[in-house]
């Protein structure tokens, strides 16, 4: 393919020099060996932020550790009293399964975090590396999961495979990177705003594939919810704006 072809040559002739400014650093407490790794960050709809989220407070995984990375700016996330890391690590006994989850813009700094995720699948010798995001898509009604692999992917799971596209991020470098048993899954969102419907669908397709029993439908509860508040919020911000124009105005003349 020839957009992936110079697609490729393009990252590798930056991928040194984005690295090397990066000072990123790998801790962990636990070493859990022959895990499942799920990987999630934030990107079209938070995606994988919201499903990672998901995932962690279902299962009730613990954390484990974090990547460390000097050059975020020190913002800090906290729930329920609890720091939350930029980028953790967490880990669930009962599925033998590691939970990647970033809160941070990974902008810039991919190719540093595709180095400390190959760190983090030597530690823990894990079997699979599953990637989710979301992919730009006008469909509203069902909405459809697409994936790359370099493995089988069992037909029970109805999913299509990604035929033409730009993959960009941390799956876009594992992928150039050509990780063994990966896989990188896409779900079809139509919003830059969190989508809480795609994430429901992803987890729906990792239930399926994982045998977790996770039940999706708080997700989908959510999503109506959350909508009505950013659909009042951005109602908010419009009427904001036009009034500090007005005030602009006001004062220039």
């Amino acid at each position: 393919n020839k957009i992936y072809f110079n697609l490729k040559i393009y990252a590798n002739l930056f991928k040194h020099k984005l690295t090397k400014k990066i000072k990123m650093r790998l801790e962990l407490e636990k070493k859990p060996k022959g895990v499942k790794l799920i990987a999630g960050f934030p990107g079209f709809g938070l995606i994988g932020t919201i499903t990672t989220e998901f995932l962690i407070e279902h299962l009730k995984a613990v954390q484990i550790g974090k990547i460390k990375i000097d050059e975020l700016p020190p913002i800090v996330a906290v729930h329920q009293g609890q720091v939350i890391e930029p980028v953790g690590i967490f880990y669930s006994k009962k599925y033998n399964l590691v939970i990647l989850h970033a809160l941070t813009s990974i902008s810039g700094i991919e190719w540093a975090l595709q180095n400390e995720i190959c760190k983090l699948q030597e530690e823990l010798k894990v079997k699979e590396l599953i990637t989710i995001e979301g992919i730009g898509s006008q469909n509203t009604e069902n909405i459809n999961v697409y994936y790359i692999s370099n493995k089988k992917v069992d037909k029970k799971l109805n999913l299509n495979p990604l035929k033409e596209g730009i993959i960009l991020g941390v799956s876009g470098a594992l992928l150039l990177r050509n990780c063994t048993n990966l896989l990188a899954l896409f779900v079809e969102t139509h919003s830059t705003l969190p989508d809480s419907r795609g994430a429901a669908k992803m987890i729906e397709v990792l239930d399926k594939y994982l045998g977790l029993k996770v039940d999706y439908k708080p997700l989908l509860e959510k999503a109506v919810k959350f909508e009505a508040k950013i659909k009042d919020l951005m109602a908010k911000k419009e009427k904001a704006s036009s009034s500090q124009e007005k005030k602009e105005l006001t004062y220039l003349g």
